[in-house]
């Protein structure tokens, strides 16, 4: 009986010091261990996108690699963003690093989001719940394993909301109503319904509402700061 409390006491003792070790992993750590897997030195606007998404790998802390259109702009609309990468072996962490250190791309993680952005795009969604029920159901149903949305519009998006969430998403397809939606450019593993949605408004600056088995895409008009005209960063292909 006492060496078989002594095992049950080493097997929590174990399982605290590897969630502690868990707990202290950062994002940086995370994406520190993804590799590149290509032998690209430049982060320019043809490859960013499919340089890094791919990249992303499933981990215990970041769940998705969200790029909001402020930093979508910086490359597709203003054409200025370029970034070296000087490793010989990148990882998704230098590629990062790379963006915040070259071009007025910025890194934050909300949990368990990390977002690429600008000072422009608002970090928080316009959620609005009118249906507690849905609400909890979306918390409770898992989206797909693995997504990699590049440049995706609405169009492409609300299918599969729809088929894997298992409820009435709107707009509907081809409405003129998600013609000023961004499109959406993300990358993310085992996200639950509450965290797709949220991974969806914030690619494409969109906010939604929920009600009884239902849930409503509306553009965000929030604009944080008002892009920068300077020419710091200034690059054209």
């Amino acid at each position: 009986m006492i060496n078989k409390c002594a095992q049950i006491l080493m097997c929590l003792v174990i399982w605290a010091v590897s969630f502690d070790a868990r707990a202290a992993e950062t994002w940086q750590d995370a994406l520190g261990r993804m590799p590149l897997g290509t032998n690209v030195t430049v982060l320019k606007r043809d490859n960013f996108l499919k340089v890094m998404l791919p990249a992303f790998k499933s981990n215990d802390v970041v769940k998705a690699l969200v790029f909001m259109p402020g930093a979508t702009d910086e490359y597709n609309m203003f054409r200025r963003a370029r970034a070296v990468l000087t490793n010989d072996n990148p990882t998704l962490l230098d590629a990062v690093l790379a963006l915040t250190n070259q071009t007025y791309i910025k890194a934050t993680f909300r949990r368990p989001l990390l977002l690429l952005h600008t000072d422009e795009d608002p970090l928080d969604p316009i959620v609005v719940v009118k249906d507690f029920k849905t609400a909890s159901k979306l918390e409770a149903e898992p989206f797909v394993p693995y997504a990699n949305y590049y440049d995706y519009d609405w169009d492409h998006i609300q299918p599969i909301l729809t088929r894997h969430l298992h409820m009435f998403f709107s707009p509907k397809r081809l409405s003129t109503d998600s013609w000023h939606f961004y499109r959406h450019s993300f990358a993310a593993w085992n996200l639950n319904g509450w965290e797709a949605l949220e991974a969806v408004a914030l690619a494409g600056k969109t906010s939604f509402t929920i009600e009884r088995n239902r849930v409503i895409f509306e553009g965000d008009t929030r604009m944080m700061t008002p892009p920068k005209t300077d020419h710091i960063w200034q690059y054209r292909e």
